[in-house]
């Protein structure tokens, strides 16, 4: 899975990108971050966060669609592979596959002026093989994600840099919220888990489903 952000346009979110996460991280999918639009990124504002997210574990790749930077470096990963493209509306899912696959020719288009929001343009998820034994998927713009089916004690497990401190909890159904002994508390207080990802796990935690459906 492919989770496609920008620079702006809209502007980057890592909470929303937490988000994504989670939901792949859920349904065992492996998530590969892409950072598009990095072409208006004159001051190189955005590598904290690129950064950030490597040092978790995870492959980020910044690229410019419209400039065709690092777009090979997505290519590369694709073969003999089905491959999901996710993200906000106006990110640029469909402008990176025709930047790969340029006989795709998929509908693009601008940044609402008004809103500063993506316009819908891909209305339907669409398959398409580009090679033997190789389909790349465009997906419609999402607005909002909200990971579901996880219970308040399992969504750690979902924030895989909490996977090294998670098991000396003294409580084995910690939510890692306020309980005394938690160990991803004491590593945030460490410096050891980023404070802006445990902002991400609190704000989540409030939001999770509660009734599991089976």
């Amino acid at each position: 899975m492919f989770i496609v952000s920008s620079f702006v346009n809209p502007i980057f979110n890592n909470k929303v990108i937490d988000r994504f996460l989670v939901t792949a991280e859920s349904a065992a999918c492996e998530p590969i971050i892409i950072v598009n639009k990095i072409d208006l990124d004159d001051n190189n504002d955005i590598e904290p966060w690129l950064e950030l997210y490597s040092d978790i574990g995870y492959k980020v790749i910044p690229v410019s669609a419209k400039k065709n930077l690092n777009i090979n470096s997505i290519k590369e990963l694709l073969p003999n592979k089905k491959s999901f493209f996710w993200g906000h509306s106006g990110v640029g899912k469909s402008s990176i596959l025709n930047s790969i696959f340029p006989d795709l020719q998929l509908a693009t288009n601008s940044i609402s002026a008004s809103t500063s929001k993506g316009k819908h343009t891909t209305v339907t998820t669409l398959m398409v093989k580009v090679a033997k034994d190789t389909f790349v998927i465009d997906t419609p713009g999402i607005r909002e994600i909200d990971p579901y089916g996880i219970r308040k004690e399992d969504l750690g497990h979902y924030f895989i840099e909490f996977k090294e401190y998670i098991n000396n909890c003294k409580f084995n159904t910690c939510t890692h919220q306020h309980e005394p002994g938690c160990a991803i508390i004491e590593a945030v207080e460490n410096g050891k888990i980023s404070e802006f990802r445990y902002d991400s796990y609190l704000r989540m935690l409030d939001t999770v489903e509660e009734d599991i459906l089976f």
